[in-house]
């Protein structure tokens, strides 16, 4: 793992012995089976006809799928890494704030590797049933994860305050 861009907000602090069971789960979703891309514990959190929509765009059904998507990102990313900022939970339900990054060291989005540290923001929704995960929608920021991939990227915007 790789430590966080500087000058970023902080992981929370996760106590497995502190969180609810669904947010155990969700703690165990990135940092047990992301951060390590262990896709043993795909079954262990999610029904097997789960669907899921990643922070970087696709929509897919299953573990297969799945299992698919999570390796194509922990190939391209190496050291690939889930910070958890924020959980909120009510009922059936867990959100939370995440900043995912690593080294980018094979092709994304038609960009070359670059070899540099990116990192972008998502924002997850998982849904419950019965101690599992039934569907997950993640809103990521795809824009900013673009603009560190492409070489010609400045840190100019076009709206300013």
């Amino acid at each position: 793992m790789i430590a966080a861009p500087a000058g970023l907000e902080p992981s929370m602090e996760l106590d497995p012995n502190k969180l609810t069971p669904q947010k155990e789960l969700v703690r165990k979703f990135y940092k047990d089976m992301w951060d390590h891309a262990d896709l043993t514990l795909i079954p262990d959190i999610f029904h097997a006809d789960f669907t899921f929509r990643g922070s970087l765009g696709p929509v897919l059904v299953g573990h297969a799928q799945f299992a698919d998507y999570v390796g194509w990102v922990t190939s391209s990313l190496d050291r690939y890494t889930s910070d958890i900022l924020m959980l909120l939970e009510e009922g059936n339900r867990v959100s939370g704030k995440l900043r995912f990054h690593g080294i980018h060291r094979k092709p994304m989005f038609g960009r070359a590797p670059t070899g540099r540290h990116v990192w972008w923001f998502g924002a997850p929704i998982f849904t419950f049933r019965g101690g599992k995960v039934s569907d997950l929608w993640v809103l990521g920021d795809i824009h900013g994860l673009l603009g560190q991939l492409d070489s010609s990227a400045t840190d100019t915007h076009e709206f300013a305050t």
